[in-house]
């Protein structure tokens, strides 16, 4: 199984996942073209691609979804809530394909599972990808982290996970009130601390990599949030590299093979 973040942000969020003959995007927050260079820049086609899964409905993770679908003639996977509330923005879809938030399904060979987040928006989700032999998390958007979050996401091997903000940067900041208000709640975005906190958690799990990802460009700086996260871990013996995700390129293609 292979990986990456095409990027992540309050400007656009997509990553890219591919094995055993099946791709998808998680989410495709940012214009089609934009999605089809960074694409490029991992040395990958959309011509290969299976599906387009979406978190939820705000604009950062869908705005590219309606194109990539139509052009390419995609399949989009959504629960109810979630098509629902985006199909003005997205309009006409290449094949509305709906989940259960909480049962698995399948693209080709790769079995999902969409689990509850804390966000505020209709029915948002995580997912658990796998293909059998490897499982990539994905959670970013929630506001909290919980039992059900644990439970899904200790298996995993790879882990992309939403350390959003610096919580002195929010409140020294240039947000309004209830904008940091919003950001804060269990309805909002994970902290720093909330994000090092429960990798700490994980360290005796099998997983191999994490990745840092919806860093806010204005409440927030690589630094720190790499930082928070060594800091929370301490002597802890964590076996996983830690890389971090940002708004305007790609990570690297990351295999779960390689080591």
């Amino acid at each position: 199984m292979n990986f990456s973040v095409l990027g992540s942000g309050s400007k656009g969020n997509c990553t890219y996942v591919e094995s055993g003959g099946t791709s998808l995007l998680i989410d495709a927050g940012f214009s089609g073209k934009e999605i089809l260079k960074r694409l490029s820049q991992v040395n990958r086609s959309p011509e290969d691609l299976n599906a387009i899964l979406v978190t939820h409905e705000h604009g950062d993770h869908i705005s590219g979804v309606g194109v990539l679908s139509r052009r390419y003639n995609l399949p989009v996977f959504a629960n109810n809530g979630t098509h629902q509330a985006s199909e003005k923005r997205i309009k006409e879809l290449h094949s509305r394909q709906e989940f259960t938030t909480g049962v698995k399904f399948h693209v080709e060979n790769l079995v999902i599972h969409p689990f509850s987040v804390s966000h505020d928006t209709k029915d948002p989700v995580g997912f658990v990808i796998t293909d059998g032999h490897y499982s990539l998390g994905y959670c970013t958007d929630t506001g909290r982290i919980t039992k059900l979050i644990k439970h899904h996401i200790c298996q995993c091997r790879a882990l992309i996970l939403e350390a959003n903000h610096d919580p002195q940067m929010l409140m020294d900041g240039p947000y309004p009130l209830p904008l940091k208000q919003r950001v804060r709640s269990n309805q909002g975005h994970l902290g720093n601390g909330d994000a090092a906190r429960f990798l700490a958690g994980l360290v005796d799990s099998s997983l191999q990599y994490v990745v840092l990802a919806h860093l806010s460009e204005t409440n927030n700086v690589p630094e720190l949030a790499r930082n928070r996260v060594h800091k929370e871990l301490g002597k802890l013996t964590a076996q996983y590299t830690i890389l971090l995700a940002g708004q305007s390129e790609p990570t690297p293609l990351i295999s779960l093979a390689s080591r």
